[in-house]
């Protein structure tokens, strides 16, 4: 059976198709300019996670209903082969010696990632499908992982200090 998509849900899933493009794109673009490879493969293995959040957003477009156990548990399982789960095991660095770019580029991506998790939340109330709701919930929950991979990150670098 196709599912039929109200307007405003619609509307809602073509916002989130524009979040995980630029996703896609800050992601991609930010793995080559960081300095740190550890970042690096954080970025690139975010890339391709949002990347299987846009094919989700557009399988629902097109009037399907994603299987949530299916390809993007896969992805999710490679991306945690890569980083063993949660990023990679970090070498701690002098508080504040760590490189500026590296830093500004994690500040926006965990800016992204708030802003991207937030919209999720708002659309996943909107939705009369429960099965929508629930792959929505899921590319949340990769979204706030993803967050907080970064955020991670930042703190065992001096990047981020929790007062």
């Amino acid at each position: 059976m196709q599912l039929q998509l109200s307007q405003k849900e619609k509307s809602l899933l073509m916002d989130q198709k524009t979040h995980e493009e630029t996703c896609v794109d800050k992601y991609t673009k930010y793995a080559n300019q960081a300095q740190d490879s550890q970042l690096k493969q954080l970025f690139k293995t975010h890339a391709a996670h949002e990347q299987e959040h846009l094919n989700t957003i557009n399988q629902i477009l097109s009037g399907q209903v994603p299987n949530v156990g299916g390809q993007q548990n896969q992805g999710q399982q490679q991306g945690q082969q890569m980083t063993g789960g949660t990023p990679a095991p970090m070498t701690a660095s002098i508080q504040g010696n760590y490189n500026q770019e590296d830093a500004k580029l994690c500040k926006d991506m965990l800016m992204t990632e708030k802003y991207v998790s937030g919209a999720y939340d708002t659309a996943i109330f909107e939705f009369r499908d429960s099965n929508i709701r629930q792959v929505l919930n899921h590319i949340q929950k990769e979204e706030q992982k993803h967050g907080e991979d970064i955020f991670k990150y930042m703190q065992s670098q001096g990047m981020y200090q929790v007062q």
